[in-house]
């Protein structure tokens, strides 16, 4: 058995069709694990799952509205029908509505915080009976490093995913002793669309921010992700993982 393997385990991913969802779809699917990958774009998310099956992973699509609050429970319903268990929640699901607070419309606030924090309530609410009847589960919210230290321009992201960071913690405590551990991982500036859409110039000033003087790859947030998936990591609960090169360090 090689070091984080995950063998016979299943993982639910939302927001899995594409960027750093995809990615730790992809890690945890080479690591062993049946991913199941949840997103609105039903499209984008049936390409994902057919990039995954051709490398010979084991990959299901379920289309749907994370922020639905019956979401979590039929997805969760869904894996359970389709594999029997339910080990290992991803919660990645987030969309940014980027705007100054005083400008800042009641509905950029409320989708936000539906889509990115609301949509973890509700999928690790119905995530946590199977893992409990199982005495053991891995779930892993991904925050950001904006959560810690906010950014102008993104209040409603910044408090979705300190929310995020909250509710970890919190989670963590009620389920210890049921053999799940519940982490958040808080990447920093990684290369996806969002930051694709970058100027030269704003990259040069992020990177001038980040000792490692680069920006991170999705690889390096699915990576911690799969270590916080496996057996390896049991004594770890609670914590926030940031993945950023070293930009934000606590003191």
């Amino acid at each position: 058995m090689s070091f984080c393997d995950l063998s016979k385990k299943t993982a639910l991913i939302t927001g899995g069709s594409r960027g750093i969802g995809y990615g730790i779809a992809c890690e945890l699917s080479r690591a062993g694990a049946e991913v199941f990958l949840v997103s609105r774009n039903e499209e984008r998310l049936t390409e994902a799952v057919q990039r995954i099956q051709e490398s010979g992973g084991t990959a299901h699509a379920f289309p749907l509205d994370v922020s639905h609050p019956d979401a979590g429970q039929d997805a969760v319903k869904f894996v359970i029908e389709t594999a029997g268990r339910l080990d290992i929640l991803v919660n990645n699901a987030g969309i940014a509505r980027d705007n100054l607070l005083l400008r800042m419309k009641d509905e950029e606030w409320d989708a936000v915080i539906q889509t990115n924090l609301r949509s973890a309530f509700f999928f690790t609410k119905a995530a946590m009976r199977p893992m409990m009847k199982a005495r053991w589960g891995r779930i892993i919210n991904i925050s950001s490093v904006i959560g810690l230290i906010g950014n102008p321009g993104q209040a409603n992201y910044a408090a979705s995913k300190a929310g995020l960071i909250g509710l970890t913690k919190s989670a963590a405590r009620e389920v210890a002793s049921r053999g799940i551990t519940v982490n958040a991982v808080a990447p920093g500036f990684i290369e996806t669309d969002m930051t694709a859409a970058l100027s030269a110039e704003q990259v040069n000033e992020i990177k001038s921010r980040i000792p490692q003087a680069r920006l991170g790859n999705v690889a390096d947030v699915a990576a911690a992700v799969r270590y916080l998936s496996s057996e390896e990591s049991a004594y770890l609960t609670g914590q926030v993982i940031t993945v950023d090169g070293g930009m934000v360090m606590g003191g």
